[in-house]
């Protein structure tokens, strides 16, 4: 396996503009031209403004945004599909912007590996043979690949499959296969360009379950380009909001749904179920003597980052109809009620305010 130390990527500072001079416009943009303008004055367009995000090994970083907004020139300017026109893309400290011709093909060989939306499975070849294709091209031995290959199959749920050829498989198991492929060839970063967009909602979550329980295991740094806010939120550990080029918000998806930055992203997370992205920590009363006291008495436990949707099940059977919030460690942080869960989940403000109108602890 990879060492997944490797892999955090960091990008400086990230322009691409597109047109014939696109250098001599960038300071313009710097200061300020808008995505119209640089397009009526000078015939260029603007793909991507000033951008800037640190994304830690083994993390999901989910870029999202809508049609033309930049998020599919951003996935491909980390493996250098696309040259940035300025700017820096560090892939564990190695900026990939200098590398040389070679160097970018042993990068692209060794340390990324890509997911399509449209599948890019070769037709003329089985499960597989499709699987196996990287490790073809790395020069791996035919039955180590085949070992390799037929691991990363069962794992994605193609076991019995492998013999089969694309077109004999529904988009959800073609995707399995590409997964499969890009799993295969065991690189530290993955690149998810709207990977799941072509699929049906009840498959989308499947392949998404899929992603999250391997992720688990190999804990690869992800980067995963999505128009759906559903999918983003269930996703990612970290989000990045673009707008004509520009990322608008960056956080969690509790900074998401809680505190969205304008009235843009406002409208994303409008309809979002917060009950199955808020954790209860966002919305508990803050530790005090008293739920000190009933944590030593024994009062009922909740674990910071269950969801107030979790949380509503389990207050069901809590006999004074309030919980202690603990750390990962067991020490007390909050507590939390049912009438707080209900409101968190029908009222944004009631999770903008937190705990400023929270009942007292029954103690």
């Amino acid at each position: 396996m990879a060492d997944h130390a490797f892999g955090g990527i960091k990008v400086r500072h990230l322009y691409k503009i597109f047109g014939p001079n696109p250098a001599a416009h960038v300071d313009a943009v710097h200061n300020g031209m808008t995505k119209a303008e640089l397009n009526d004055r000078h015939g260029h367009v603007l793909g991507l403004r000033d951008i800037n995000i640190e994304i830690p090994s083994g993390c999901i970083q989910v870029v999202m945004g809508l049609s033309g907004s930049g998020k599919s020139t951003l996935i491909r300017h980390i493996n250098r599909l696309i040259d940035p026109t300025a700017g820096e893309v560090l892939v564990d400290g190695v900026d990939v912007v200098k590398m040389n011709e070679n160097e970018l093909r042993e990068f692209r060989r060794h340390q990324t590996a890509m997911v399509f939306q449209k599948f890019a499975l070769l037709p003329h070849r089985s499960v597989l043979d499709n699987t196996v294709f990287g490790l073809e091209v790395h020069g791996i031995e035919r039955k180590a690949a085949v070992e390799i290959a037929m691991r990363w199959l069962e794992r994605v749920g193609l076991k019995g499959f492998e013999q089969k050829y694309p077109n004999q498989l529904s988009g959800g198991m073609q995707q399995r296969v590409g997964l499969a492929r890009a799993l295969s060839n065991d690189a530290p970063v993955l690149l998810m360009d709207e990977a799941y967009s072509a699929l049906d909602p009840l498959i989308r979550t499947d392949m998404q379950t899929v992603l999250l329980d391997i992720q688990k295991e190999i804990r690869k740094t992800i980067v995963f380009i999505t128009h759906d806010l559903d999918e983003a939120l269930r996703l990612g550990d970290q989000i990045a909001i673009l707008r004509d080029g520009e990322i608008i918000q960056q956080g969690t998806s509790q900074d998401i749904v809680l505190r969205p930055a304008d009235d843009y992203v406002a409208n994303f997370v409008k309809e979002v179920n917060r009950g199955r992205v808020v954790h209860v920590e966002a919305i508990m009363t803050p530790l005090t003597p008293a739920v000190t006291a009933a944590h030593r008495d024994g009062r009922a436990t909740i674990t910071a980052g269950t969801t107030i949707e979790e949380a509503v099940r389990m207050l069901a059977a809590a006999p004074d109809g309030d919980v202690i919030v603990t750390a990962q460690d067991g020490k007390p942080i909050g507590a939390v009620t049912f009438r707080q869960l209900a409101a968190a989940m029908v009222n944004a403000q009631e999770t903008g305010h937190r705990h400023d109108a929270a009942p007292a602890l029954a103690v």
